[in-house]
């Protein structure tokens, strides 16, 4: 009978004593809880480059506009927009009675001054021979001297005006000045034209450019000396390298973009002047930081990730600086360095200062 009563105290004791190991075990589970497996990235930098590609036009290295030097009615304009012509060939006329009764009339006067010289020389010989002789006072042998000179400015000025007048008649005709191809055409037999106005544009045979409207930041990322491939709009097997040639010093009123001449190496005949390209471009490359988009978070409205501290293997949320989105992955312009530790996996499942274990490489 006392052997049963000691027993029962001891099973007493026991139930009053497994509230209390419960309690500390749930408060030993609650203080210590299981480290919490994540996927991790090492942060490293990348060198990225951007493939830029613009559309343009195929024109002609140098061309020139040619234009008459007087005023005129145009006689006839041989150019024919496409057409190839040869250095010193006849490109358009200008009717030229008005220069050719002008040079007759020079002509006429340069024979009269002429006829007036040779009088006047004769004189003066004889003036000169009659003084020398003591026949002649020197009074006339100097007025046939000064006769004679004035004869012969009147002979040079009429010379000089029958040069000029044959230049004017000259002018009448407008030759090519290189061999080319004519690009742009003017005004057709029988218009009135001034000095200067453009009668047809050509194009040196031996060089062209592709030209494309490029906006100011492309420029400024845009490497050294960079090497452009262009290729024709509509048949991309027809490529060519190229380099800059010419850069506009000044933008664009309307379209605020800036025009590249880029100088193609030995272009195919297949990318004829006005023909429609497109040029490909590497952007310079830089060192860019590039993490999963889905380790992002947010910390009080801003983009952040979970960094691991690789000591403790505990969590801090750190702000970060984001500089384009992407489908995939997200490039970081600040906030992150190299060799950081960012959780890519379980992100909203963290909380500050929470003990991990990375996936693959802890045991």
């Amino acid at each position: 009978m006392h052997h049963a009563s000691r027993s029962w105290v001891q099973f007493a004791a026991v139930l009053l004593l497994l509230p209390l190991v419960a309690a500390c075990e749930q408060e030993d589970e609650t203080s210590s809880p299981a480290a919490r497996q994540v996927r991790s990235v090492v942060i490293e930098k990348r060198q990225a480059a951007e493939v830029l590609t613009l559309t343009g036009r195929i024109e002609a290295e140098d061309e020139v506009p040619l234009a008459f030097r007087i005023s005129g009615r145009v006689l006839e304009n041989n150019g024919k927009l496409g057409a190839r012509v040869a250095s010193g060939d006849l490109v358009a006329r200008l009717e030229s009675q008005n220069e050719e009764n002008q040079l007759r009339a020079d002509s006429a006067a340069l024979a009269a001054a002429e006829a007036q010289y040779n009088q006047a020389r004769g004189h003066y010989e004889r003036q000169s021979t009659l003084f020398r002789q003591g026949w002649a006072t020197r009074a006339a042998y100097e007025l046939a001297e000064k006769g004679l000179r004035t004869a012969a400015s009147q002979v040079e000025a009429a010379q000089a005006r029958l040069n000029a007048a044959e230049d004017l008649l000259g002018f009448t005709e407008l030759r090519a000045d290189q061999d080319g191809v004519y690009t742009a055409v003017g005004p057709a037999a029988g218009e009135v034209v001034q000095a200067g106005q453009m009668i047809v544009r050509v194009a040196r045979q031996d060089g062209r450019d592709a030209v494309f409207d490029v906006p100011a930041q492309v420029i400024r990322s845009a490497p050294a000396n960079p090497e452009i491939t262009v290729s024709l709009a509509d048949d991309p097997s027809v490529t060519v390298r190229g380099r800059v040639r010419e850069v506009a010093p000044q933008a664009d009123p309307v379209t605020r973009t800036f025009e590249v001449k880029v100088s193609l190496e030995t272009p195919p005949e297949a990318m004829r002047l006005g023909a429609t390209v497109n040029g490909t471009m590497q952007t310079a490359e830089a060192p860019v930081i590039e993490i999963p988009a889905a380790a992002l978070t947010r910390s009080n409205r801003q983009p952040a990730v979970w960094v691991v501290d690789p000591a403790a293997f505990t969590v801090s949320l750190r702000p970060i600086e984001i500089d384009r989105h992407g489908e995939y992955l997200v490039a970081v312009s600040g906030g992150l360095e190299t060799g950081d530790i960012v959780v890519t996996a379980g992100v909203q499942a963290l909380h500050e200062g929470q003990k991990v274990r990375l996936i693959g490489s802890q045991p």
